[in-house]
């Protein structure tokens, strides 16, 4: 089963096609009113710059998609460009991953594919030319020494006794520094701008530092790195963004951005904030989601349970319901956290759609129908998605013996009970009503198995007779099952907002130890042998589920992407 891709007018929303207008937002008003201005000469030029120091997740999906959506909604351009300006955290693996990711969104950037370290050589002359017009110094102070001079939100910082070093010294040493004449961390290059100011960010900040680690794409070319608030404007600058959209932490680095671009006097992109996305019962900071996996509280990035773009795809998420989510929640200045049920209610629509019916028992109970032919295999008919008549039917084989669900039986039923008790019925999906006869029970007392006889009138659609039972129950052929592993997910933290933590507690105190359940063998319908890795489908009462790509042939692993049931659209309709 393969994904869905957005074709060239970019995906659409359930809106488009109904004459509805795209949602407009505080970023398309910008943009609106640069284009009836004729500003940047009416072009949208976007990016997504990730830094390759992890995978990406839920959040970085609201920027692709918002950074892509707006370039295509305005018929201009998308650069996917790497910050990769701190070697000692970046590798292969990430750029390799998050190219991944944005192609799989359904985004592509063309030839337009760039990483900051393309520009180093141009963002050290121009931090020469800073240097040669007294904006920018070598200093001296320990990274220690520049903490304790930089001040407070309510003290002033206090300058660098080498902040007024004469130019061509300052020349000289940046230029020794690049030559890897000093030790890691002696020397940074700093921005002469205002020790006083009431931006901590503007109290000369560094631009450079002394770093001997190998750059995964240049080696050991450079021993000196710039920073990334020296990087990133400047970067925008040379590929001529016009719109530099990023998360709303950044609002207050905006002034530094708009002083080096200024001082340069280069092409000035305007940076416009936006909030972050948060999500309930889960962590979004990369370096929580790297303990994560660094210290194996998780099988790795791609784990299910994870809010990285691998790990929902590996869930069984499709790029349709991320986009979907991600244009749901639209786009805000304040920041807020959004409930995962609205996340799960975007995958439940879209699969509910494309997702191939199918009968799985995941707690086992042999049943025994004394009635029935031995021997006997009947083939039965069942539709594989009552949403999407084109998708035809299937044969199910039906047989003497057979599974149902353990909880689908109780011997004493409660009330209002309407599932099998001994002498009750309940019709079969696709096949006849069967009547408990008799439950064996093994020596501890424990129910083992069901003897039940059928009515070879019901069959289901040839019924020759009016019978009604209000209980149907699933179940699966104890002939030829597919005996699959399934895994089962819950939430990855029991808190809320896991961030919040109580005094004397550390995020990983609100790990959810149950949220990995295996159950290691459950009858499945045999069709499921033809599947293949990422082949999604709906167990029947049971929820969504997703082929893993660790599958060996004869023995599929079901990981299970979503239960069936959605509180989130109860919510939405109570509201209405």
């Amino acid at each position: 089963m393969t994904e869905d891709k957005p074709g060239a007018k970019g995906p659409k929303s359930d809106d488009e096609g109904g004459g509805k207008a795209p949602a407009t937002n505080f970023i398309k008003d910008i943009i609106n009113e640069d284009i009836r201005n004729n500003k940047n000469n009416g072009q949208v030029i976007t990016r997504f710059p990730p830094e390759p120091n992890g995978y990406l997740h839920i959040g970085h999906a609201k920027s692709i998609c918002l950074n892509f959506g707006l370039a295509r909604e305005y018929a201009g351009r998308c650069h996917l460009r790497f910050d990769d300006t701190n070697p000692e955290k970046e590798e292969m693996e990430y750029i390799e991953s998050i190219m991944e990711d944005v192609k799989w969104l359904g985004f592509d950037w063309g030839k337009h594919l760039y990483y900051a370290s393309d520009y180093f050589e141009q963002l050290y002359e121009w931090a020469v030319k800073l240097i040669r017009d007294g904006r920018a110094y070598v200093c001296d102070l320990s990274a220690e020494e520049m903490r304790q001079y930089r001040g407070t939100l309510t003290r002033p910082g206090k300058e660098s006794p080498y902040r007024n070093r004469p130019v061509d010294e300052n020349l000289d040493l940046f230029k020794r520094m690049r030559d890897g004449e000093f030790p890691d961390g002696s020397r940074t290059l700093r921005a002469k701008i205002d020790m006083a100011s009431g931006n901590i960010n503007l109290r000369d900040p560094a631009m450079y530092r002394i770093m001997r680690a190998e750059h995964p794409r240049l080696g050991k070319t450079w021993c000196i790195y710039p920073t990334y608030d020296f990087t990133h404007g400047q970067s925008d600058s040379i590929e001529n963004i016009t719109h530099s959209i990023c998360t709303l932490e950044f609002e207050i680095h905006r002034p530094l951005y708009d002083w080096f671009v200024e001082q340069l006097g280069i092409h000035h992109p305007q940076q416009i904030e936006f909030a972050r996305l948060n999500l309930t019962y889960t962590v979004m900071s990369k370096r929580k989601l790297l303990q994560l996996v660094k210290e194996n509280h998780v099988s790795g990035w791609d784990d299910p349970r994870m809010p990285t773009i691998s790990g929902l795809r590996r869930r069984g998420y499709t790029p349709a319901s991320i986009r979907d989510f991600a244009d749901r929640i639209g786009v805000a200045k304040a920041d807020s956290t959004v409930d995962i049920g609205y996340l799960e209610h975007c995958i439940r629509e879209d699969l509910n759609r494309k997702a191939p019916r199918i009968m799985a028992v995941l707690n086992p109970l042999k049943v025994v129908i004394t009635n029935y032919p031995e021997g006997k295999i009947e083939n039965l008919k069942a539709e594989n998605n009552p949403e999407d008549p084109s998708m035809g039917q299937r044969e199910v084989p039906f047989s003497r013996e057979l599974f149902i669900e353990q909880d689908d039986f109780m011997e004493v039923p409660a009330k209002k009970f309407f599932r099998l008790y001994p002498g009750g019925e309940v019709r079969l999906k696709y096949a006849y009503i069967i009547k408990c006869e008799e439950a064996v029970k093994d020596a501890g007392g424990n129910v083992i198995e069901l003897r039940c006889t059928y009515d070879p009138a019901t069959k289901s659609g040839e019924s020759t007779v009016e019978r009604k039972v209000k209980g149907t129950l699933h179940w699966v052929s104890a002939v030829r099952p597919a005996m699959c592993e399934v895994r089962l997910y819950e939430h990855l933290f029991t808190r809320e907002n896991p961030d919040d933590t109580e005094e004397g507690k550390d995020f990983l105190d609100y790990f959810n130890n149950d949220s990995l359940k295996v159950l290691p063998s459950c009858p499945v319908e045999e069709g499921i042998l033809s599947a293949r890795p990422g082949d999604k489908f709906q167990f029947l009462r049971h929820g969504y589920f997703c082929v893993d790509p660790d599958t060996v042939p004869g023995k599929p692993i079901l990981n299970r992407t979503v239960s069936l049931k959605d509180s989130w659209a109860k919510i939405q309709k109570a509201h209405q």
